[in-house]
């Protein structure tokens, strides 16, 4: 009989990439449960890398959302204005008649780009969340792609400061010393 040691950091790692498709089920749950899993084991190094990995992931693909979101809604404003520039500004049965398709046609085009690159997020979301679970239960460190790194790759290194002064107030004191 053959007994596997099971490293419970890869596990926990695992465990904390995956959680991130708990916002299918609970809302901010793609935030809150990798924040709750990074937590609990942040002095590790190994569960430290992959929790702010997939933290910082989090909150760029939440602000890309938000941005082709608002991107969108800004352009159904300017086309539901100019659509309806000789008409009054609420809606009835027939207020929103476009008489060309060539009129509707940019407004289209616009929210078929924009459906597309939101579906391009959700896909890649998918396969690197995939990818950076099976990389961390394989032991090895993962970057996700174009991630804005909000929380930094490491905290503050404590072991190597000199004072709180500046450069420059460092400068200045080291010349003075020498007149």
């Amino acid at each position: 009989m053959t007994t596997e040691t099971i490293n419970p950091n890869k596990t926990l790692a695992t465990v904390l990439h995956l959680s991130v498709f708990t916002k299918y089920f609970i809302p901010l749950g793609n935030f809150i449960f990798p924040m709750l899993l990074w937590l609990s084991r942040k002095q590790d190094p190994f569960v430290d890398h992959h929790g702010r990995n997939a933290l910082n992931f989090q909150i760029s693909m939440f602000l890309y959302t938000v941005f082709i979101v608002a991107v969108g809604a800004a352009t159904f404003v300017y086309f539901g204005m100019k659509f309806t520039v000789n008409e009054p500004l609420f809606f009835e049965t027939d207020s929103f008649v476009i008489d060309n398709f060539s009129d509707a046609l940019p407004f289209i085009t616009i929210a078929g780009i924009l459906g597309i690159i939101l579906l391009g997020l959700f896909i890649l979301e998918l396969f690197a969340v995939i990818n950076a679970s099976i990389k961390a239960n394989e032991g090895k460190l993962y970057n996700y792609p174009l991630t804005i790194n909000f929380l930094g790759s490491e905290g503050p290194d404590f072991t190597n400061h000199q004072s709180d002064q500046s450069k420059n107030e460092q400068f200045n004191d080291t010349q003075k010393q020498t007149l």
